[in-house]
């Protein structure tokens, strides 16, 4: 089966000019994203997790298109990205929507909520009769586990979690293929947390949607995501099968993050080991030699910074970009 969404070698990188520098002084270039690469199959979900800073969004954005990228190609149904026509473009737009962090902020908030939901449709069709458009946005509402009858309110009447649903429910409106969630949850109460996961995950299932979750949170990326995709200072660190990779990481970044992730059980939370990340995220207008973990990770040696290492396949799909992985059995995150 083709993949829907093929990334290869992405790269994405932003001119930064120091402050008070003269016009013809070279800009230094901040390197958001480096020779990132994966697929997404049809009705998959991939997680994307890193810290703040790793290069989430950016891919994200670049997927979309909002941002262009500067080495490697975005293939989308076989299509290259960067060589499409406007017709060829606009469709992608159709086929690729985004859910975003903030709900409120997402939102327009001189806009009613039917309004909101309507605008892509009628961005894109804008012959559709105004009578049928209602009649999509109220079964739409509907869906998400909204009631009609809201349908001329404003953002500002609503909580955070209805803001996120209206999100939804404008990002689905076109019947997209792909749907990137940057972290769609965060802003969220626990319990409301809980709620538009299973929505987003009934969506896909009865859609067939494809998804990329991005996300701070491994428990939730598990729960939701068939494959994840660990990231360090726009460097892909490990990516795995969820449950295999919340289980048994290999890479030490990975494994810290897992252990910083709580389990409800204070004896078990107590006894298991928790490696802690020392020093700051370094950089990207400077990032480290060779490994770029190499200033935080436990196991760095000399070697590391000399050669930036290379995804090795260690069996099953399981791609670790560390020479030193280990497999360490870790309780299940969620558990």
């Amino acid at each position: 089966m083709k993949p829907l969404l093929s990334v290869r070698d992405l790269s994405v990188t932003f001119d930064v000019r120091r402050p008070g520098s003269w016009p013809w002084t070279p800009p230094r270039k901040l390197h958001a994203v480096s020779d990132v690469s994966f697929d997404i199959q049809p009705g998959e979900c991939l997680g994307i997790v890193g810290e703040s800073g790793s290069g989430k969004s950016t891919i994200a954005r670049a997927v979309v298109g909002t941002i262009p990228s500067s080495a490697g190609n975005i293939m989308f149904e076989g299509h290259d990205l960067a060589n499409m026509s406007t017709s060829e473009r606009r469709v992608h737009r159709r086929d690729v929507q985004m859910i975003f962090q903030d709900p409120l902020a997402a939102l327009n908030p001189r806009m009613t909520v039917g309004e909101i939901i309507a605008e892509p449709l009628i961005t894109h069709e804008p012959h559709t009769p105004r009578k049928d458009v209602k009649k999509r946005v109220g079964a739409l509402m509907e869906r998400v586990g909204l009631l009609p009858n809201l349908i001329n309110r404003y953002p500002h009447e609503f909580s955070g979690g209805q803001c996120q649903r209206i999100g939804i429910a404008r990002a689905l409106i076109l019947n997209p293929k792909l749907i990137i969630c940057d972290e769609p949850v965060s802003a969220l109460d626990v319990s409301v947390q809980a709620q538009v996961i299973n929505l987003l995950m009934e969506l896909q299932r009865d859609m067939g949607l494809s998804m990329i979750f991005i996300a701070h949170d491994l428990s939730v990326v598990k729960h939701i995501s068939d494959r994840t995709l660990v990231l360090y200072l726009g460097r892909v660190m490990e990516t795995a099968d969820s449950h295999k990779l919340t289980t048994l990481p290999e890479h030490p970044y990975s494994q810290a993050l897992i252990a910083s992730v709580p389990i409800p059980d204070p004896i078990l939370e107590k006894a298991r080991p928790r490696p802690i990340l020392k020093g700051e995220l370094p950089s990207p207008l400077a990032p480290p030699s060779g490994c770029v973990f190499r200033t935080r990770c436990p196991k760095a040696q000399a070697s590391c910074a000399q050669a930036r290492p290379v995804l090795e396949d260690i069996g099953g799909n399981h791609l670790v970009a560390c020479p030193f992985h280990q497999a360490e059995h870790v309780l299940a995150v969620g558990t």
